[in-house]
C-alpha cells in the first residue's frame, strides 16, 4: 500500500454557504450536479448537505440575509450556456 508523505488537505464550508448551495438545488429546472460544478464540490457533498438542511443540522442565519438567490440562478445558466466541459 502506498504511503502518504504529506498530509490531505480538508475544505470547511460555513453553514452560510452551505444553506446557499442546498438553497440554489432546491431551485426548479436546476439539478444537483449543475450547483456542485458551478460551486467546486463533489455532487455527493451537495447531496449530503440537502439531507442534512431536511433534518435540520444545517439552518440558513435569518438574522443574515443570504446573497440573492436569483443573482446566484443566473450565474448557473451562464455556466449551462457556456456549456464549458470539465
Amino acid at each position: 500500500m502506498a504511503k502518504y508523505n504529506k498530509s490531505r488537505k480538508t475544505w470547511r464550508y460555513t453553514e452560510e454557504f452551505k444553506a446557499k448551495a442546498v438553497q440554489l438545488s432546491l431551485l426548479d429546472n436546476v439539478q444537483v450536479k449543475e450547483v456542485a460544478d458551478t460551486l467546486d464540490i463533489h455532487p455527493f457533498m451537495l447531496s449530503r448537505w440537502r439531507k442534512e438542511f431536511r433534518e435540520g443540522k444545517i439552518v440558513a442565519d435569518k438574522r443574515k440575509k443570504v446573497t440573492s438567490i436569483k443573482q446566484d440562478k443566473k450565474e448557473i445558466d451562464r455556466v449551462k450556456r457556456l456549456n464549458i466541459p470539465r
